[in-house]
Parts: C-alpha cells; sequence; structure tokens
C-alpha cells in the first residue's frame, strides 16, 4: 500500500460535495482510504488517526490523503471528480462573507459551514434583518438563544435540516405539490414523513418551515415556533398548520399554545409522545374534508425482538415511543455525523451495524428520499439487506416526485427481502 498526501492551498468545495467525492474514489478498488475535505482540526485529526504523515495546511485548503495500491490513478480520478463539480460557464466570482453576498441581494440566508464558523455568518444575516436557515449543527445553545432573541426575521434552526419555502427545497427536501398546508417542525424528518403522506393523499404544502430541535426547549421557550406560526396565520394560502415536534419543555409548550389560541388558522399538533406522525397527518386529512387513503405498503413484517438503525431523529424516537421496548439508534446524532456525511448520504454506518446484528430478530430502518439524500439509496442498502441474518422492515420516506422514485426505490428494496411501509408509525406496529 501507498500513501499520497496533497495540499491544494485556498481550494473551497463544500463539504457534501467533498463526501461524495472521497465516497467515490473509496469505491474504486485499488483505493483503501481516501479523505478528501478542507483542512480544519477534525478533518486532519482523522486522517492523523490513520497514520498519515501530514504536511501543514490551513482550514481555507483542500485536503487530500489517498492510500491504496494506485494513488496516482486515484488522484486522476479525483481531479475528474472535482473538474466534473467545478466546470460550466464562467461566471462572475461569489461573494467570499455571507455580509457581502447580503450586499448583492436576496431576501434569505442559508447557512451550511461547519459548526464552529455557522454562528458568525447567521449572525451577519440576523444583524441584516434576513431570514435565516443555518443547516449546520455544532452552534451552542447560547448563541442560538442569542440569535433567536436579536432577530427581527425567522431564524430556522441551527441544526435545521428541512424547509421547503414558496416551493423551494433547502437542505433535505421532498418534491411536493403546492397546497394549504403549512408546516412548522422542530424535526427535519418529521416534517418529511408528514408532507410525504399529504403528498400521497393529494394534499400540497404552502410552506415548511423548519426550527431546530431544541427551539422547544425551556431556554429557547419556541422562539422560532413562535413567529413561524404567526408568519403562516398571515400568509393567504395556508388554510392550516401542523405543528411538528418531539415533547417540548413544559414551559415552552405554554407559551406556544397561547400563541395557537390566538391564531385564525387551525393548527393540528403532531407532538409525539401525544400521538405519532401518521396518526397527525390523517387528522390534518379530516379536518380538510379528504378521505385518509390506505398508506402504501409492500411485503409482511416478521415479528420478533426490534433493532432500529435510523437516520432521522425524530423518526427514531417515534419508534422507540410507539415500540416500547428495543434498540434504537438514532445514526443523525451529531455523535455519529461529526466529521462525517449524514447517513441519508452516506450509508457506512448503518451498514455495519446491521451487519452486526444478530440473527433472530427484526431491524427496523428509515430510507428518506428527497434532494441532498443519496441519489439511490437502495442500490447501497439492498445487498446488506438480503444478506442480513435478520429480517429487515423500512419505513420509506419520500414522494414518486422525489429524484430517487418512491415506488422504484420500493420495488428495489422489496426485491431484496424488506417489507417496505410508507409510514413510520405503521411500519413499527407491524411489528407488535
Amino acid at each position: 500500500m501507498n500513501d499520497l498526501v496533497l495540499v491544494r492551498k485556498g481550494i473551497y468545495h463544500d463539504s457534501v460535495s467533498l463526501m461524495r467525492v472521497s465516497q467515490s474514489l473509496t469505491a474504486l478498488p485499488y483505493v483503501e482510504v481516501a479523505i478528501v475535505a478542507m483542512a480544519t482540526e477534525l478533518n486532519l485529526g482523522l486522517a492523523r488517526d490513520l497514520a498519515f504523515e501530514l504536511p501543514a495546511a490551513e482550514p481555507a485548503d483542500l485536503f487530500i490523503a489517498l492510500r491504496g495500491s494506485d494513488v496516482t490513478s486515484a488522484a486522476d480520478e479525483l481531479d475528474r471528480l472535482l473538474a466534473v463539480r467545478t466546470t460550466g460557464p464562467a461566471v462572475e466570482q461569489p461573494p467570499r462573507t455571507t455580509r457581502s453576498a447580503i450586499r448583492s441581494g436576496g431576501d434569505l440566508v442559508l447557512v451550511s459551514v461547519p459548526g464552529e464558523h455557522a454562528f458568525a455568518e447567521a449572525l451577519d444575516a440576523v444583524e441584516a434583518g434576513l431570514p435565516v436557515m443555518i443547516f449546520s449543527d455544532g452552534v451552542s445553545l447560547e448563541q442560538e438563544v442569542l440569535l433567536k432573541q436579536r432577530a427581527t426575521a425567522l431564524v430556522m434552526g441551527p441544526d435545521c435540516g428541512t424547509a421547503i419555502v414558496s416551493g423551494a427545497g433547502l437542505g433535505f427536501a421532498n418534491v411536493v405539490r403546492p397546497g394549504p398546508v403549512g408546516v412548522v417542525a422542530a424535526s427535519g424528518t418529521g416534517a418529511q414523513q408528514v408532507v410525504s403522506l399529504l403528498d400521497l393523499a393529494g394534499v400540497g404544502v404552502s410552506h415548511v418551515l423548519g426550527t431546530g430541535g431544541r427551539d422547544l426547549s425551556a431556554e429557547v421557550g419556541g422562539a422560532s415556533t413562535i413567529r413561524a406560526l404567526r408568519m403562516l396565520d398571515d400568509d393567504p394560502g395556508t388554510e392550516l398548520i401542523v405543528l411538528i415536534s418531539k415533547p417540548p419543555a413544559p414551559e415552552a409548550a405554554r407559551a406556544v399554545q397561547a400563541v395557537v389560541d390566538s391564531l385564525r388558522t387551525p393548527v393540528v399538533p403532531a407532538l409525539l409522545g401525544t400521538t405519532d406522525l401518521t396518526s397527525a397527518t390523517e387528522e390534518v386529512l379530516r379536518t380538510l374534508g379528504v378521505p385518509v387513503p390506505v398508506w402504501p405498503s409492500w411485503g409482511t413484517a416478521v415479528k420478533g425482538p426490534i433493532t432500529g438503525l435510523y437516520s432521522g431523529g425524530t423518526l427514531c424516537k417515534e419508534a422507540e415511543l410507539i415500540a416500547g421496548s428495543g434498540t434504537f439508534t438514532d445514526f443523525g446524532d451529531d455523535a455519529y455525523t461529526r466529521g462525517r456525511a449524514h447517513p441519508m448520504i452516506d450509508p457506512t454506518l448503518r451498514l455495519e451495524a446491521l451487519e452486526r446484528v444478530e440473527p433472530g430478530g427484526v431491524v427496523l430502518m428509515d430510507v428518506v428520499l428527497g434532494h441532498g439524500a443519496d441519489p439511490d439509496p437502495a442500490a447501497g442498502l439492498a445487498p446488506a439487506i438480503a444478506a442480513s441474518r435478520s429480517a429487515v422492515v423500512v419505513a420509506l420516506i419520500g414522494t414518486e416526485g422525489d429524484p430517487q422514485g418512491l415506488h422504484r426505490q420500493a420495488a428495489a428494496l422489496r426485491e431484496a427481502g424488506a417489507a417496505v411501509f410508507t409510514s413510520n408509525a405503521q411500519a413499527v406496529r407491524s411489528l407488535l
């Protein structure tokens, strides 16, 4: 095995693109390890742990560490992959900071940078009076409180994975039809489950406004939730609002309920612990006078001890609450995503966990479709499902309009031997 370590000064690519390049290189038969990332201390530390010799590098540099039998060919393939992502017609040099970008125009700021830098960029947006979606995690609770106290517009996040604003998807977002339902969600995958089920029932959404998972904590007090509810109440295209969250802190719940009671627009709560996301969606449909369909599923689940291997935190919590027993892991938690791609993009950790599950039980997994997610998750999961020594049940969250195609993914997962449900709650109940 040979090592090749390169530093390319002052070259920036976003982290998701670089993670996908790393995955493509690692899949080559002559490559054992490939790290292609910005030279942050975290990424350098990962390379150091793998015994690479590290040259001097700055966080603004592109860092490359290759190990394999033919690192020269791997470097050539790297150049080709990076060229594919950067070629195109000449464009004006983009702004280098959030502040300069704001001066160029625009009415919403999306922050997706390493967590230690996200607060400063989000603060620029807040001080400019603009709404901001903070996709990044790693922002402290104290910084979140400060941002939301200073804001005169909506702060979505931090760690806001999903939003749809006037039909434009941000972060991990499904392709859904326009319609009368507004969504306020302290959960990205929870919002994706609800809007996907609504789409299956023929009902669309006006906006999906994320708030970040800590917004309904006692410290934050539901600041973004309250602002988002009032915004949707003022929106003429929103006839009904769904409020999605894990169990809120009592004081935040009281503050939000006081606002809900003052709105003209009806609100359907989807608060885990009091209901599940599918039941809440069905309540939305009944309120709108729309028939509740039979949620599509394929195959029959086999009962047994449950091991939950999830990419969505709210979906994982919902499954755990419904099941009442079993072992559940949220691989989308910060503890698993630090320094690596989210499991909706990179299934490696879940595949390794699936291989370790002892036979005789049932593995419950979510597969979440949409923009930003793995372009073909079934292709990576199907061989592992087919080889699993345990039965596998999949909660498939998405729409037929998603790039991956709901029915195409369902067919591939079913062919691999999984039972597939479009409702996470129904997937869990099939095992009880």
